[in-house]
């Protein structure tokens, strides 16, 4: 795990500490080829610069975010409300965290992506990698 993300990690509440952990490892173990680090102050793991997965700190609980999720067709991953292809879920307890189902949402992770990584040089436009 990316040092950077331990600290982040460790510098939340009881609670969501065991939340990020659980997350952080199983997406290190099951996306192993990924780059990660702290990006817009948040854990965010990259396939070729592309940003895959992530989590961050909102009021409702901790959100894990897919960026290409939409197309995951998975009832617990709800869609972003805006134009890009982002999909989440909400955890506020270690035990609501299926590794079954974050497992699987991983595998799709990889053959499914938009191009977030271009999304400037696109002038916003995104266009499907996988």
């Amino acid at each position: 795990m990316h040092s950077d993300i331990r600290t982040f990690n460790q510098a939340q509440d009881d609670g969501d500490k065991e939340i990020c952990e659980v997350l952080s490892s199983i997406i290190d173990k099951d996306l192993p080829e990924a780059e990660s680090k702290i990006w817009h102050r948040h854990p965010v793991w990259f396939l070729d610069q592309n940003p895959i997965v992530g989590y961050s700190r909102l009021k409702a609980g901790m959100r894990l975010m897919f960026w290409s999720g939409a197309d995951f067709e998975e009832k617990k991953l709800k869609p972003g409300t805006g134009k890009f292809k982002d999909a989440s879920i909400i955890y506020t307890s270690v035990d609501e965290i299926s590794e079954r189902d974050l497992k699987r949402w991983l595998k799709k992770s990889k053959k499914i992506q938009w191009d977030y990584k271009n999304i400037y040089k696109t002038k916003g436009k995104l266009n499907r990698l996988k």
